[in-house]
């Protein structure tokens, strides 16, 4: 490229936006690092940076594309060291920081040479002070974007087929707008300087705003998904409450049906039929004690069939809850709190094979102005957690995992919140609800 009449781009120029770049998008993700390991990776990364694109400025032609393959492996390893992430994960953000980066060090140097250096400001001063003001715009545009994004608190996995699409994109964008760099005897490049340049920064414009086009998009058809499988898991706890409502009210007939059992059982003479009578009836009145009586009905039943079913497969299922307080919440959110909950107890209890840890604890009761929803339960193994919430150990991730996350969505509605913990073998999920005002301890109620 002629430069006679303005120099390229300085290497340094473009390893400090690339190093922005990456340090925008790192801080929308889930962060492996934090506090001065964070800042001492991520500025010894910058140092490298710097230094790499320094000593390849002078490197042949035919070099200069495995150099920026290199330059922007460096800035996947900034993502893969910072960044809590999956490989692909961190190539897809790695494309959307190095096509950030050409348009910032395209548009910085650009309209550094249609105001300072054409009006003869050619000092370091000033070419440093132009860097910070559009660096500083730039960036810190793109960063208020990102954060101000509906779904910007939530991280999305990616697929194969959404990182190929957007290197797709980059790549695209990156040798179009580099073709009159690279080769200037081509139907679609010029030998004028302005003129590539012009190319250069607008190309990446083009290509900077299709790409977080894309970005939009699959944000918003994985949040699609994710609320369409939340209401799936809604619908199905629905389901089971009202199957578990006409199972007890199965068993609540056969209770009262024992009374005529006893009658026949006095005429009965035969002690081994008599014996055999008894059996039946304590296995009937062991059924009908796995019912719980909290004062709200739609928990006793999701209580009831949870408690038959561990009672069926070894698991000790107790309960402490004040059910008069769930009042405020309807029947569906009761069912998708506890029916998930339960839930993903039970099938962590089933992988444990002595059955005297198989264990689960629920407790519902009022902490000041709140309604504290624990539940506790044995594990063995380890858990991991991204996001505040656990990791399915299902092969299928991206298809399940839905049961904590709807509880999460069902507690926001109502202003509450979900944490996790794990220790000491024990899983812990707590679910605090504020109480309305007429349920507030303290206050009357008419």
């Amino acid at each position: 490229m002629n430069t006679l009449l303005f120099p390229d781009i300085p290497r340094i120029y473009t390893a400090i936006a690339e190093w922005l770049a990456c340090m925008v998008y790192i801080s929308q993700l889930p962060l492996r690092l934090r506090g001065w390991r964070l800042v001492g990776i991520s500025g010894g990364m910058l140092a490298v940076q710097c230094l790499f694109l320094e000593l390849t400025g002078d490197a042949p032609l035919f070099l200069w594309i495995p150099c920026m393959i290199v330059a922007i492996c460096l800035m996947l390893g900034l993502f893969c060291a910072c960044c809590n992430l999956p490989v692909l994960d961190a190539c897809y953000h790695c494309i959307r920081a190095f096509l950030l980066a050409e348009f910032a060090a395209a548009l910085e140097w650009q309209l550094y040479f249609y105001t300072l250096f054409r009006l003869g400001w050619r000092s370091k001063v000033w070419e440093l002070l132009c860097l910070a003001v559009i660096y500083g715009a730039v960036f810190g545009f793109i960063l208020l974007l990102e954060r101000h994004r509906k779904e910007a608190a939530r991280h999305f996995k990616v697929t194969p087929r959404e990182t190929a699409s957007a290197v797709a994109i980059g790549l695209a964008a990156f040798l179009m707008s580099n073709l009159s760099y690279a080769y200037s005897n081509t139907p679609f490049s010029s030998g004028f300087v302005t003129d590539i340049f012009n190319t250069r920064t607008l190309v990446d414009l083009g290509g900077l705003a299709i790409l977080y086009a894309y970005h939009l998009q699959r944000g918003e058809l994985h949040m699609r998904y994710e609320l369409e499988s939340i209401q799936n898991v809604l619908q199905n706890q629905y389901a089971q409450y009202r199957q578990s409502r006409e199972s007890i009210d199965v068993i609540d007939r056969k209770y009262h049906d024992l009374k005529h059992q006893i009658a026949a059982l006095r005429a009965e003479s035969d002690p081994e039929r008599r014996a055999a009578w008894l059996d039946e009836m304590e296995e009937d009145i062991k059924t009908y004690e796995a019912q719980n009586k909290t004062g709200n009905a739609v928990l006793d039943t999701v209580l009831t069939s949870k408690s038959l079913y561990c009672q069926k497969h070894g698991i000790t299922l107790t309960c402490v809850a004040d059910g008069t307080r769930l009042g405020f919440m309807s029947v569906m959110d009761i069912c998708t709190i506890f029916g998930n909950a339960l839930d993903n107890a039970i099938e962590c209890e089933l992988r444990i094979p002595d059955k005297s840890k198989r264990l689960i604890h629920v407790t519902v009761a009022v902490q000041k102005s709140f309604l504290l929803l624990r539940f506790e339960n044995y594990y063995e193994g380890t858990l991991k957690f991204e996001g505040g919430l656990p990791v399915t150990t299902k092969k299928e991730k991206a298809y399940h995992g839905f049961g904590i996350k709807s509880i999460r969505y069902t507690a926001e509605k109502y202003g509450g919140s979900v944490t996790v913990a794990a220790k000491d073998n024990w899983f812990e999920m707590k679910v605090l609800l504020p109480l309305p005002k007429e349920e507030t301890p303290g206050t009357k109620t008419e």
